[in-house]
């Protein structure tokens, strides 16, 4: 069986692999577009604060990791055509000019997306960057480091944002943020939790300047300005665009059906519109589980998932079950917060028109009498104000208890009720959490019960 993985990122890489562990005779070859393999975007923030063992070491997997059993991996080589019909793609090797012809049994799409820019006067201006990619987190380091550096402007409020204005409100530059979303973080927590990741950010010296779009970048050559929708002008000497992304899929247009965006399409088997093509990663949407609704769900752990399940349906002419989805599980920390949230909130919740309840539980994490180590912390359930079959989830606390958003995410792919998650077996010692976990509470909290400390 010959297989070929378009794209080396997460994906595609555990595509790759479980493709030669599972079927040892499979020839596999990888191609990528770029010229290093395979940097770790979601590892950014990591890389430019110094955090790392080594810059180069910021990747999903080395090309030996999968060249020991058998692999090809070949960088610079961008697919750029897919015959369907012969079974076969067409490669142009940007490092040689050189088009070439594959064939594949099994062809499975990692391509993942590239960031969005904004199409407003000035976007091509130098200094105006985005923040995806070794290329671009090398630019930014850069910057991070440059005295001449001193005003920075960071469009957007999601992870990419957040994590920008706070290495560079760290480093001792002045950072303003600009959304049209009215809070940070908003497309993933709720406005109780989000009012205190507002907090947070502007005790720290970020000025959020939101419920704005941006109107124009300014400057002759290089950025000087950024222009808001109502006309207030900021001064940056860079400006961080983290708005979005887009699906890279225009190779694709006319050969494999897209939805109206770019989105590739596939049936609950992950199978593309032609046969034995297959697609993952974030240029698809993916079953949001607690929603059973496709969504887009652009995070490593969802292309992980998809491609081990991919690789152990693919010889199967109607695999015996379908892709169980995903919860959209994700974490940030935020200066000295520490976030964590999965499943069902608000946002996404009002865009798939969901009948959904919610509650939140705050208190100190362990029992009052604990001196120290005992910070605050807040839970939020969502759940069906119906049947009590818990969606969502979200914590926040200053200490590290996002281990907490991986319980729901149990609790969800489970589908336990809040009656099920207030009863729940958790272990209690005082150094640790209370007699009832602080799951438990929220459980009970969101039943209407007063809970016991």
């Amino acid at each position: 069986m010959k297989v070929v993985v378009v794209g080396a990122s997460h994906g595609g890489h555990e595509a790759a692999h479980e493709a030669l562990t599972r079927y040892p005779d499979a020839q596999v070859t990888v191609y990528e577009a770029g010229d290093f393999v395979s940097f770790m975007s979601c590892g950014m923030e990591l890389f430019l604060e110094d955090k790392v063992t080594d810059r180069d070491d910021v990747r999903n997997f080395k090309p030996a990791d999968l060249e020991k059993f058998g692999g090809k991996i070949l960088t610079q080589h961008e697919v750029t055509g897919i015959d369907t019909d012969a079974k076969k793609v067409t490669v142009k090797n940007w490092a040689t000019g050189e088009v070439l012809e594959d064939s594949y049994d099994k062809l499975i799409l990692s391509s993942g997306v590239t960031p969005a820019t904004i199409p407003v006067p000035g976007a091509d201006l130098d200094n105006v960057y985005l923040m995806r990619g070794r290329d671009w987190a090398t630019k930014i380091y850069d910057k991070l480091h440059d005295d001449a550096v001193s005003s920075v402007v960071v469009v957007g409020t999601g992870y990419i944002g957040i994590e920008a204005a706070e290495v560079f409100a760290k480093a001792g530059k002045k950072v303003t943020v600009i959304d049209l979303i009215d809070r940070p973080l908003g497309n993933y927590l709720d406005a109780e939790l989000a009012e205190k990741v507002r907090v947070e950010l502007e005790k720290n010296g970020v000025n959020l300047h939101l419920g704005h779009t941006v109107a124009a970048f300014e400057g002759d050559g290089t950025l000087t300005k950024v222009k808001d929708d109502a006309g207030q002008v900021f001064d940056a000497d860079l400006a961080i665009v983290a708005a979005g992304v887009k699906p890279n899929t225009k190779y694709l247009q006319g050969t494999i059906d897209l939805d109206q965006r770019g989105w590739i399409k596939t049936d609950p088997y992950l199978r593309t519109s032609a046969k034995d093509v297959y697609a993952i990663g974030d240029a698809i949407l993916p079953l949001f589980a607690p929603a059973g609704q496709p969504a887009p769900i652009a995070l490593a752990s969802t292309a992980r998932r998809e491609a081990r399940y991919v690789i152990e349906t693919m010889t199967m002419d109607k695999p015996a079950r379908s892709f169980a989805g995903v919860n959209g599980s994700s974490a940030l920390p935020v200066f000295d917060y520490n976030l964590a949230t999965t499943g069902v909130n608000a946002n996404n919740a009002a865009k798939m028109n969901l009948e959904i309840a919610s509650s939140l539980y705050e208190a100190t994490i362990r029992p009052e009498f604990v001196k120290e180590g005992n910070p605050e912390i807040s839970v939020k359930l969502i759940f069906n104000p119906k049947t009590h079959a818990i969606l969502g989830g979200q914590v926040l606390s200053k200490a590290d208890v996002t281990a907490h958003a991986n319980t729901i995410a149990l609790a969800i792919k489970g589908k336990m009720t809040l009656e099920d998650l207030a009863e729940a077996d958790f272990f209690f010692q005082p150094g640790y959490d209370r007699q009832w976990s602080v799951l438990n509470l929220a459980a009970q909290t969101a039943l209407g019960q007063i809970p016991s400390v």
